[in-house]
């Protein structure tokens, strides 16, 4: 009898031990979405330790650079949570903290769900509304969300504003995975959670530095014949100009590209316009040519004033520079902040312009000219720091798609090479902005991507006049635009010695023809629906205001089509 009693107590403690080691699937899913993927989470159970994996479903699918494998682990014995990251090169990051058991009542109890008996909770978490389910029929903890550890048993389910849900799909023996699988590597180099966050990010975006803390300034011309070497930077136009050659990745159509600048000053106290500009090489003569063989070296166009306009527009052996950003430097930011103190201001140490150019990625790819240019004859002028990010909105890698985008860069009047030549864009007031151009056959949804300031700093100029854009198509007007920002003294803390007025207000607070000191120009977007394939005109039209005196005003204007091929 006794002999019968030791074999149930062992057999007990095994039945007892093989139910902490068990291998759960979680499936997550929307309610009422007939077709989607179905995502699993798999978490291996060894006592009172357990690990957390997600199964993506990528077998034999290429992932994307910087992907790193994730686990997360929870000590119930402990009362620790970590999270670990590897990467394919065997660095491992690892992050930890202690939990705490969670002050949660349940709102019911002996629930059945999934051949369960249940205790839900309820909770909200950033204005989600939160449903869990914990059973302790399996004698063990576990749950796939290492944010409630603190629960006792295991999650059965978990379900987020109604529709986004969580629920235990099977228990299995557990087989592949050890007790050594189920903590953290001992290796992994120990981090804070936020660290690890910045280092998933950076290994994930694919950051190209094209410039850093390099000065644009007047002064400082490169001499230069024949090709840039590859990840050299060169200055032209006096100095106002900073190129440099790139290889950059040819992407998965799913990446966000940004183009991220930083400015400040570096002797120069006032705005000026910059552009963020690259340069297409794909006819037969390109802006290259200007800075290395000089201004006449490129196509031009003359006024009815009979002044001449280079470098400007498309024709069938030139293409203009295209603009990632058009951006303004304000009044001095951090060279000057010691100038002046005002009560309630605390001036920036720099100025900080992050815009989206995805739709130009077929541009930014391969060997690319990348320049910035900011207008000044300073010999101190401003400090430029330039990244280009892609960021993946997807887990998948793969070649590019980038084959079915269209672009046709066909204007742009902002002339960066002013130091060197070119012509300030002041021909609106007698003539409008004319360019031929073709659209080949197959392609579609064609829009204008357009960018326009006016400039003419005095009362009279269109700097501070709103002035009507007009785009005509074959004649037929498809945009009327007035650039206009009434916002400017928002950014009175980069403008640390922008003139002041006797009334309190700041020059750097005047409304603006679509710009203000300290900020980047936001293009705006033309639907160009059923222009067909052949030859077009586009002309740009804009009531330019007259000069007085040594002062004119001018209109920065560029525009590149962007389509699909089918």
């Amino acid at each position: 009898m006794k002999r019968l009693i030791s074999i149930c107590v062992a057999l007990t403690a095994v039945l007892q031990l093989s139910a902490q080691k068990n291998e759960l699937v979680y499936k997550s899913y929307t309610k009422d979405v007939a077709k989607q993927d179905t995502a699993i989470t798999m978490v291996y159970c060894h006592k009172d330790k357990i690990a957390i994996e997600n199964q993506m479903n990528l077998d034999g699918i290429q992932t994307i650079k910087g992907l790193a494998k994730e686990t997360r682990f929870v000590d119930y014995d402990n009362q620790t949570f970590a999270r670990q990251l590897e990467y394919e090169d065997g660095e491992t990051f690892l992050a930890k903290t202690d939990f705490k058991t969670l002050d949660l009542k349940p709102v019911e109890e002996n629930v059945e769900v999934g051949g369960f008996k249940c205790k839900k909770y309820t909770t909200s978490i950033n204005s989600n509304s939160i449903e869990i389910w914990m059973t302790e029929d399996l004698n063990m903890n576990a749950t796939p969300m290492i944010q409630f550890a603190g629960l006792k048993g295991v999650m059965v389910r978990f379900v987020r504003n109604g529709n986004s849900i969580l629920e235990l799909a099977s228990v299995n023996k557990l087989r592949t995975k050890t007790k050594a699988d189920c903590v953290p590597s001992h290796s992994a180099k120990e981090v804070t959670f936020k660290e690890m966050d910045n280092i998933e990010r950076e290994n994930m975006v694919i950051t190209t530095k094209i410039f850093e803390d390099e000065r644009v300034h007047w002064g400082d011309t490169t001499k230069i014949s024949g090709d840039i070497p590859l990840d050299s930077v060169v200055h032209f136009a006096g100095g106002t100009i900073v190129l440099k050659k790139v290889r950059l990745e040819s992407l998965p159509e799913h990446y966000q590209i940004f183009a991220e600048l930083t400015t400040k000053s570096s002797g120069d106290a006032y705005d000026r316009t910059g552009s963020v500009f690259i340069i297409p090489t794909e006819k037969e003569k390109s802006l290259y040519d200007a800075l290395t063989k000089g201004i006449d070296a490129v196509p031009y166009f003359t006024s009815s004033k009979g002044a001449k306009y280079q470098a400007m527009c498309l024709t069938d052996d030139f293409m203009p520079v295209v603009e990632l950003i058009r951006f303004f430097t304000p009044f001095g930011v951090g060279y000057f902040n010691d100038r002046l103190n005002i009560d309630g201001l605390e001036w920036e140490e720099d100025v900080f312009y992050k815009q989206e150019v995805t739709d130009l990625a077929k541009l930014l790819r391969g060997e690319v000219l990348v320049g910035v240019f900011i207008g000044n004859y300073d010999g101190g002028g401003h400090k430029v720091s330039l990244d280009l990010k892609a960021y993946p909105g997807d887990y998948v890698g793969g070649e590019s798609k980038l084959e079915n985008q269209w672009l046709l860069p066909i204007f742009n009047t902002c002339n960066v090479m002013e130091m060197a030549g070119q012509n300030y864009p002041h021909f609106f007031d007698t003539d409008s902005l004319t360019i031929e151009f073709d659209v080949p056959e197959g392609v579609k949804n064609i829009r204008l991507r357009y960018i326009t300031t006016g400039h003419g700093g005095w009362g009279g100029g269109d700097e501070f006049n709103p002035k009507v854009n007009e785009v005509f198509i074959d004649g037929k007007k498809v945009l009327v635009y007035t650039p206009w920002r009434s916002d400017c003294a928002r950014y009175r803390e980069w403008n640390p010695v922008s003139g002041n007025f006797w009334n309190g207000v700041s020059s750097s607070d005047l409304s603006r023809s679509g710009w203000c000191p300290g900020t980047a120009t936001q293009p705006v977007y033309v639907n160009l629906d059923g222009l067909t394939a052949g030859k077009h005109t586009l002309k740009v039209a804009i009531p330019q205001g007259q000069a007085e005196g040594g002062s004119f005003s001018a209109w920065s204007v560029s525009g590149v089509l962007i389509g699909e091929k089918e």
